[in-house]
């Protein structure tokens, strides 16, 4: 069932259908021209969205329902979204009421209301397990009555945000639970169909972006949804994010003839065996780069890729993009490599620092043997003038020793022979007495 007027020169509108239980009816808009901008709306219309064009720079309509109840950019109910721009006004309604409705304002005379309904956001397959720190690429479209909506006028004004929110699996612990009351949400990023960065044609109906997943391993929930107001939509999904299944190490040469070595490793549960491949940018600091691909031998989890040993001197710096097929799902998986510094030094300076540190341990060597030769040197000749002294010491005590035993012994002979010459033995001793003693002399 569609309707078209003729009567006089007003506003031009374009109605599409859903929930009727008739015949089918096409997608593809029906334009007419409604005297004093008016429009109907048919019963069977469950939503319904006006995309009212204004002259420039001028206040926003008034939208009038069926029984007279008028609805303002800023006083309307809650199931009416409302969005203005400078010659636009974008309004979404649940459950109009049917019948004839009017726009009041300064309509633009080439003015065309369309009136959408079944207006639909629709994401690709977009996969339910994701690793931390791939990159992934989302397309989302709008579709109207299941077709592929490109009105570029609308189109123009639509962004679309996606996010992850966390999700907090049930628990008794007080502190949990209060943390699972305000989950967190990450921005992942936006959506335009403008051409730009990983969107391909502009303004074609279908909006591409490529997200970065630097969340924590977890369970989320993805969300997209319309973020400027023109009409709102959201999508939800659940999203468990897996710990990284890729590694890089950059190890690097100290000596000029061995190349650096680039070594990247996987998670063979996770990830293909043989799948893995890189491509690695190495710039100098003369923002010269050099490009080193490789790929992992068949069976294997790990590659290894040799980068020049580059020669020159100062801060270089490289990053990388490893890619993979995921083991479960045989999905390609992306991963970028954080931009990573690291310095080679000059190798003349370095060669020349490094003799001279030879000359200097060769030096404070010989310093420390000589001083250990004449520290050995002074040690013998205090043991050996010690020697001599005790030696002379001894010999003088010996010395001295001898000479008062000799004094002693020739002292008593003097007084024995002294007593032999003047002294006679007394009355009472026996006369044989010193008889006794000369024969015990002799």
């Amino acid at each position: 069932m569609s309707y078209r007027w003729t009567t006089g020169v007003g506003l031009a509108c374009c109605l599409t259908f859903s929930n009727y239980t008739g015949a089918a009816i096409p997608a593809e808009p029906v334009e007419m021209n409604i005297l004093d901008n008016r429009f109907r709306i048919d019963p069977t219309m469950s939503q319904v969205t006006f995309v009212i064009r204004r002259e420039s720079e001028s206040k926003s309509v008034v939208l009038v329902r069926p029984d007279g109840k008028k609805y303002y950019k800023s006083r309307h109910p809650d199931y009416v979204y409302w969005q203005q721009t400078v010659d636009m006004d974008i309004v979404s309604i649940s459950n109009p009421m049917p019948g004839p409705w009017q726009a009041i304002g300064k309509v633009s005379s080439d003015n065309k209301v369309q009136i959408m309904t079944d207006l639909k956001l629709h994401i690709d397959d977009f996969p339910s397990t994701l690793y931390e720190g791939e990159t992934i690429k989302m397309t989302a479209r709008i579709l109207l009555d299941g077709k592929k909506y490109v009105r570029r006028d609308f189109i123009n004004k639509v962004a679309l945000k996606v996010s992850l929110v966390e999700v907090f699996d049930d628990t008794d612990s007080p502190e949990e639970e209060e943390i699972a009351d305000e989950p967190r949400t990450f921005l992942l990023g936006r959506l335009k169909d403008d051409g730009n960065d990983f969107d391909e044609m502009p303004r074609d109906g279908i909006f591409t972006a490529e997200f970065h997943i630097n969340v924590s391993p977890g369970k989320y929930k993805l969300r997209a949804e319309t973020g400027n107001g023109i009409f709102f939509r959201a999508i939800e999904q659940d999203i468990l994010v897996y710990p990284s299944p890729v590694m890089a190490v950059f190890k690097q040469s100290r000596r000029k003839i061995n190349p650096h070595l680039l070594l990247i490793e996987s998670d063979s549960a996770s990830i293909q065996q043989g799948s893995l491949a890189v491509h690695a940018e190495f710039t100098d600091d003369k923002n010269k780069v050099s490009l080193f691909q490789g790929n992992a031998v068949q069976g294997l989890s790990y590659l290894e890729v040799n980068v020049t040993n580059f020669e020159t001197p100062g801060i270089h710096k490289w990053q990388a993009w490893i890619y993979a097929t995921d083991k479960v799902s045989a999905r390609p998986l992306i991963f970028p490599v954080a931009e990573q510094t690291f310095e080679v030094e000059d190798f003349a300076v370095l060669e020349q620092a490094r003799k001279e540190k030879e000359a200097q341990e060769e030096a404070q060597r010989l310093a420390e043997e000589a001083a250990k030769i004449e520290e050995k040197k002074a040690a013998d000749k205090s043991t050996a003038l010690i020697t001599i002294i005790g030696g002379n010491t001894l010999l003088l005590i010996l010395f001295l020793t001898g000479w008062f035993v000799m004094r002693k012994i020739k002292a008593k002979r003097l007084a024995a022979e002294e007593g032999d010459d003047g002294e006679l033995p007394g009355e009472d001793e026996p006369a044989t007495e010193p008889e006794a003693e000369d024969n015990k002399a002799a």
